[in-house]
């Protein structure tokens, strides 16, 4: 048996190469056991490039991108020549490309009688690569059927209770005005080797998506604009305002708030409370002269706990103990917290239930319909069905803007390089 978690379980300070053969590796002959280490590397590089992953195999896993960490994972326990593989999440940050991949790769195991569980709260990969279907509510069995007996709407109806719309934007939400000054505004961003000169403009009110495969350089984008990287060339202006650049605290002070992509290693505390993690891009709302106080800290936590209904004991639950979709929950609520002028989610929406989705994507709107200018990053369809317009990136260059209401084969061609 192998799985795949989640969670990653890839070891930071250890080379791409010892993680993809943890506890497997080539032995040379004789009394001592030590390691062949070129041999280690060697059968590395060929794994991976059998999956296309262009990554320097000697390298720390702690360089490689969520992606890549990912595809190391899944190359890793499908190289055990396991009978029974667990897949949990397995695609949640991968782009169309590598999904296919290994879409391809677990049916060719299927062929050789290699048995998969595949957990997933994406439809329409369920519809693609299983035969039966098993869903569970509130840590209870709903239904075990075929795929191909169960319509998406009674499997929608499963898993939520309920049947919902998803996709559907509201339509309550006014349209930005076309002569307001933005909230978020990008001139001439430029960071040699992932993207260039990107330029781009979100006004308050207005959902902007920003969408690509991966190696688009879209994630880059978002990283410079909150201050996790620092961009060589161009401006970024908050409302007005230019923090300096690669400067996290600068950006959240000009009043930036934001959903990063990986929530276990860059969104959350997971030993601290719910409030905790709520409240901590705002201490000077808990309390005057550098004190926090616990009461007003309790009181946000359980604001967001009613708002974003985060099912939880209440806000002084360990995050630790959440489901996954409780605790991206978690971290909008902090994004939030300080009142945006500009909200940036990458993957909003990664590794959650439909009815989560549902309250994320919402949460997003209503920032919006309360002035902010919302910056979607995104390669889900459904996350940016709410879009005013999509803007597409390709290659480090955005090359394209798609405006509400656009078909999912063009919007996917954009993404892939297609001209259409």
């Amino acid at each position: 048996m192998a799985c795949v978690y989640q969670k990653s379980t890839v070891i930071p300070s250890l080379s791409v190469a010892e993680n993809v053969f943890l506890n497997r590796q080539d032995r040379r002959h004789g009394r001592l056991p030590l390691i062949s280490w070129r041999s280690v590397r060697r059968r590395a590089r060929e794994l991976l490039r059998a999956w296309e992953v262009d990554v320097d195999v000697e390298q720390p896993a702690e360089r490689l991108t969520v992606e890549q960490r990912q595809l190391v994972e899944i190359a890793r326990a499908l190289s055990h020549g396991s009978r029974f593989i667990i897949l949990d999440e397995p695609t949640a940050q991968l782009d169309g490309q590598a999904i296919e991949r290994l879409f391809e790769r677990m049916r060719a195991l299927r062929g050789q009688g290699v048995t998969f569980l595949f957990i997933s709260h994406h439809l329409e990969e369920v519809y693609e690569v299983c035969d039966t279907v098993s869903v569970l509510r509130d840590a209870r069995h709903v239904v075990t059927a075929p795929v191909a007996e169960l319509g998406e709407r009674d499997l929608v109806a499963a898993m939520t209770g309920a049947a919902t719309g998803l996709i559907a934007a509201t339509a309550d939400r006014p349209a930005p005005a076309a002569d307001a000054a933005p909230a978020l505004r990008v001139d001439g961003l430029g960071l040699p080797g992932l993207f260039d000169d990107v330029s781009f403009a979100v006004r308050p009110g207005e959902i902007v998506g920003l969408a690509g495969a991966g190696g688009s350089g879209k994630m880059a984008v978002a990283e410079c604009v909150v201050g996790l990287r620092r961009a060589a060339t161009g401006t970024i202006e908050i409302a007005g305002t230019r923090p300096p650049p690669g400067s996290v605290a600068a950006a959240l002070a000009a009043g930036v708030g934001f959903v990063p992509q990986d929530r276990h290693r860059q969104g959350l505390v997971p030993a601290l409370s719910i409030a905790e993690n709520v409240t901590m891009t705002i201490p000077e709302r808990l309390g005057r002269y550098g004190f926090i106080g616990p009461r007003r800290r309790g009181a946000l936590g359980a604001r967001a706990i009613d708002e974003l209904t985060i099912k939880a004991s209440g806000s002084e639950q360990p995050v630790s103990a959440l489901s996954g979709g409780n605790q991206q929950k978690v971290v909008m609520a902090r994004a939030l917290a300080g009142d945006p002028k500009a909200l940036v989610l990458s993957q909003p929406t990664a590794g959650v239930d439909v009815r989560a989705k549902e309250t994320l994507l919402a949460a997003a709107e209503n920032a919006a319909r309360a002035g902010a200018g919302v910056l979607i990053v995104s390669d889900d369809l459904d996350d940016l069905r709410r879009c005013d317009r999509v803007l597409v990136m390709f290659k480090g260059s955005v090359v394209g803007e798609r405006p509400s209401g656009w078909r999912d084969h063009d919007l996917i061609a954009a993404m892939e390089g297609i001209a259409t």
